[in-house]
């Protein structure tokens, strides 16, 4: 590999001088082909209405008067002959022309034609010269003197303004001046093109070159500190940078670097700043391309660029090369479906370069992706991608400092609580958070305030999941009344019920996403991706809440519903499908992920009567949950109604404001209205032990009594207390 480089500059001069003489020998053939075809037809427009006379007969024509001017063509070295009117030329068929002058001036030869009509005909007499300039005019001017004709206008007409003709060559030449200008221009567009990156004849518009930019540790600004909640992957990264920094300390007991590190996760989570955080970290170059800046029309484009960018990085080692969106290019070659040549001659430049690069020169690459599962194995393996770091979705705890990080340059109030807001935003990757964080700073000034308070951080992300409230929307008091409690069908179920979270907010303002009001349930605590079947069934049972509420009391259905419904079978789905929580099925799994980081959908992995069965399993799961939800209303239909009525006149209510009416309390004197809405009578979950490494002492036997044998052997107690 590094011969083929360290010969390409001397190959790229090659290519550039064997490019211009190829367009030097193209301009001088088609300026040659042009001079002959205009010379041609110029010849041949003037074959059909020229006539040949010998140079005597023009002699003859001189001396009986019969010439009225003559023209020198010094081009072809001939003579036209302008005869005087009333001159009659006789064609070879015996048909006779008569010069005339028409009223316009101009000279034409009239003929009667086969029926007796006169006609006019235009014709151009000449004659080959075969005296020089000098003895023609001489011949002319005494035959004007002999006639007495002096003055201008008598006598025969002399071309005067004759110029010796051109040599051939110089003629040549001129001809080829605009094609040589065109040459010098070409030829200066394509050095400045050279000089600017873009190519030069060798790579017209710059094809086959690497449009990396190299970022170096002052530029990026980002280091460690700018990247929160992704403490493990920080980790990880953290042997690199130690590496670039102190490589004789790895050389030295004969360890290799990984080539490579993957970065994988969901959109958003912070994949492309922890790369550049890296080069900031360990203060070195820093080379950026997209995957899809490799791949072009043109076969063999995307394999030059790959060259061109490790040749690069190379000369400035030790550097860091990323690769954003990698799966354009490292997707698993497969031609079942038809290959991609370009793409796959990238994948294999790509795989090359990586085993041909030396570890120790300190060429960490480093790529990022969202889909993981499409990559070729060939890219995965030992020697190319190491190591695999998963830049996952932040916890509470990454949430709470994700948010530290984003509001650094945001005035704060002092009831700002992070926490709370952390906890509301489970799911939420670093892209939201910053977005949030944003929206409630430009909600603070829409309001006129200096600082931004809790109210503007959670209207921020209610903004985020609902829109913004679409305050011209007029409802009869019919639909308010059933969108009511539809909304507190929700709440009252959530509220009722074990394994759910806890209401935070109640409305019934339509907003922009198409829902004409909503519940919002907020965890107390962090929770991880575990869920229980009992929690799952929870979760299915508050979806189906709204539509108990309006078949239970408003005795009717509604398309209000629909979303509902679809979050629920999707839970229901998963259940039967991938978590083994049917009776039917049991532990066998009918689906798996296809795309975990993106939309988390699955593909089906079972027949199509299989597929009919699991229909019916998923469809008993929602019968149970609903027929819960509808017993859970029914139960509570007194306490619903008044949390309706005060929701009808408030329009948005807090949680602790329906708990506060449903114990008969007044809801206008509920200090906190962000406490906690979970009822005494059921438990609280329990909370999160963090787990640590500790030896953990076994418990001391009892003594045997007198007369008993030992049930163990010492064998046995030493082997149990190691």
């Amino acid at each position: 590999m590094d011969q083929n480089n360290n010969k390409k500059p001397n190959n790229q001069k090659g290519n550039n001088w064997r490019g211009f003489i190829h367009l030097i020998c193209w301009a001088v053939l088609l300026a040659v082909l042009v001079s002959y075809a205009t010379t041609y037809m110029t010849s041949m427009g003037r074959q059909a209405s020229s006539v040949e006379l010998e140079y005597s007969e023009f002699l003859d024509m001189l001396d009986f008067g019969k010439v009225a001017g003559v023209d020198f063509d010094n081009s072809e070295s001939i003579l036209l002959i302008t005869p005087v009117d009333g001159y009659v030329y006789t064609d070879g068929e015996g048909r006779e022309y008569t010069k005339t002058t028409l009223e316009d001036g101009t000279s034409a030869y009239t003929f009667t034609n086969a029926l007796g009509q006169e006609q006019h005909a235009s014709l151009e007499l000449f004659t080959v010269r075969l005296q020089s300039y000098d003895a023609i005019v001489e011949h002319i001017q005494e035959l004007n003197r002999q006639s007495g004709s002096h003055g201008e206008g008598e006598g025969i007409r002399i071309n005067q303004d004759y110029q010796p003709p051109m040599s051939p060559i110089l003629l040549f030449l001129v001809n080829l001046a605009p094609f040589f200008i065109i040459i010098l221009v070409m030829s200066l567009v394509m050095s400045w093109m050279a000089k600017k990156g873009m190519g030069g004849i060798g790579g017209i518009g710059g094809v086959g070159k690497s449009n990396a930019k190299v970022y170096m540790e002052k530029s990026t600004g980002v280091t460690f500190k700018d990247v929160a909640g992704q403490d493990e992957a920080k980790e990880s990264l953290t042997e690199i940078i130690d590496f670039l920094h102190n490589p004789g300390k790895y050389t030295e007991i004969g360890a290799k670097l990984p080539k490579g590190a993957l970065l994988v996760g969901p959109p958003g989570t912070g994949k492309t700043l922890l790369a550049k955080a890296v080069a900031g970290e360990a203060n070195v170059p820093f080379f950026s391309i997209s995957g899809s800046d490799f791949v072009e029309m043109f076969v063999g484009v995307g394999a030059s660029r790959v060259r061109d960018l490790f040749k690069e990085a190379s000369k400035v080692a030790p550097c860091i090369v990323f690769i954003d969106e990698i799966d354009t290019i490292g997707k698993s070659r497969d031609n079942r479906m038809g290959g991609n040549d370009e793409r796959e001659q990238t994948l294999n430049q790509l795989l090359a370069e990586m085993d041909g690069f030396d570890p120790t020169k300190g060429v960490i690459l480093l790529a990022a992706t969202n889909r993981p599962e499409v990559l070729d194995q060939a890219l995965l393996r030992p020697g190319r991608f190491d190591r695999r770091i998963t830049i996952d979705r932040p916890n509470l705890a990454g949430r709470v400092a994700t948010l530290e990080v984003h509001t650094r340059n945001i005035r704060l109030g002092e009831d700002v609580n992070l926490k709370k807001v952390a906890l509301a935003t489970a799911g939420c990757v670093g892209a939201d958070l910053a977005n949030l964080v944003n929206e409630a700073a430009l909600r603070a000034v829409r309001k006129g305030r200096k600082l931004v308070s809790q109210e503007d951080m959670l209207a921020a992300f209610e903004l985020v999941i609902a829109g913004t409230e679409k305050k011209g929307s007029v409802l009869t008091e019919f639909e308010k009344k059933l969108v009511a409690y539809h909304e507190v069908g929700h709440a009252m179920v959530a509220y009722k019920q074990k394994n759910t979270e806890p209401v935070q907010k109640i409305t019934i303002v339509p907003h922009t996403q198409g829902s004409l009001g909503y519940t919002l349930l907020m965890p107390e605590e962090d929770k991880t991706e575990l869920r229980t079947r009992e929690e799952l069934m929870a979760k299915i049972t508050v979806s189906m809440g709204g539509r108990a509420a309006e078949e239970v009391v408003m005795d009717t259905m509604t398309n209000g519903a629909s979303q509902d419904i679809q979050d629920a079978t999707n839970v229901a789905r998963n259940m039967v499908a991938m978590f083994g929580m049917s009776e039917e099925f049991g532990m066998m799994a009918l689906a798996s992920r296809r795309n975990q980081y993106l939309d988390g959908g699955y593909g089906m992995d079972c027949a199509q009567d299989t597929a009919a069965r699991m229909d019916k399993a998923v469809k008993a799961l929602l019968d149970e949950a609903y027929k819960t939800a509808v017993e859970v209303i029914r139960d509570n239909r007194e306490d619903m109604d008044k949390v309706v009525a005060y929701l009808l006149e408030k329009e948005t209510i807090t949680g602790a404001e329906m708990v506060a009416i449903i114990e008969g309390r007044d809801p206008a004197l509920v200090e906190s209205p962000y406490a906690s809405t979970r009822p005494a009578e059921i438990e609280a979950p329990a909370k999160k032990v963090h787990m640590i490494s500790e030896k953990i002492v076994a418990p001391e036997e009892p003594v045997p009594e007198a007369g008993e044998k030992a049930s163990e052997k010492p064998e046995e107690e030493e082997s149990r207390d190691s």
